[in-house]
């Protein structure tokens, strides 16, 4: 019970016993802590080890640009991303200094970033039109102008490929309907109009970016 304590007090009380167990020997509100050593010791513990979360709860970090997880870990820190999960997994970590956010940014910025599984390929390919090209009817811009052709992402525009596909819903959810997302304005007005198949069919397809011969190879019962 100390050590829960101890944790609640500097903020950084996670959900999930994943995200509880943490050792008060860690000293994770120690400035001098390297980024690595925070990155090794509590973020693994709901994002990966190497970032690759099991959780779509939460997000894959591995291959993320570092210029996108520098501006994200600020925003926590100042509490200006204010959506419900940052708040309550996120907002304890005011104590990271300028250099331990670049260090962490570095560290799953420079993993491998690590692709899933597709399933439903009629999605998939409904995803992939739009990634390409937009819903031009309904005023929705092209994803692949900021987030890259093989959604890699591009300066702070985010990393999708790979990304859990019920994490992507839920923060295109976000953009849609609130102001929580401080550099979200962007996202808010090409997400606006697009209905809840548009963004499933986005997600399922950024999730697993699958090659072209596989998308084209939708058995004819899924077209």
């Amino acid at each position: 019970m100390k050590r829960v304590a101890h944790i609640a007090s500097i903020g950084i009380l996670l959900a999930g016993a994943a995200c509880q167990d943490l050792e008060r020997s860690r000293q994770v509100d120690n400035p001098l802590v390297p980024g690595k050593t925070i990155a090794l010791q509590v973020c693994s513990n709901c994002h990966g080890v190497n970032g690759v979360s099991v959780s779509p709860t939460f997000p894959k970090l591995a291959g993320q640009r570092k210029e996108y997880l520098v501006d994200q870990l600020t925003d926590f820190k100042n509490h200006s991303r204010a959506d419900p999960n940052a708040q309550r997994f996120m907002w304890g970590f005011t104590h990271l200094t300028d250099t331990q956010i670049d260090e962490l940014a570095t560290y799953f910025s420079s993993q491998s970033a690590a692709l899933g599984v597709a399933s439903d390929l009629a999605l998939i390919n409904e995803g992939k039109a739009i990634y390409h090209a937009g819903l031009p009817g309904k005023g929705v811009a092209a994803c692949v102008g900021c987030h890259g052709p093989h959604g890699e992402g591009m300066n702070q525009f985010p990393r999708l490929a790979g990304q859990h596909a019920d994490y992507v819903v839920k923060q295109l959810g976000v953009f849609q309907q609130s102001d929580t997302r401080p550099r979200g304005a962007v996202m808010k007005a090409v997400c606006a109009n697009m209905s809840d198949r548009d963004i499933r069919a986005v997600a399922a397809f950024v999730e697993v970016f699958p090659p072209e011969e596989e998308v084209s190879a939708s058995p004819p019962g899924n077209q």
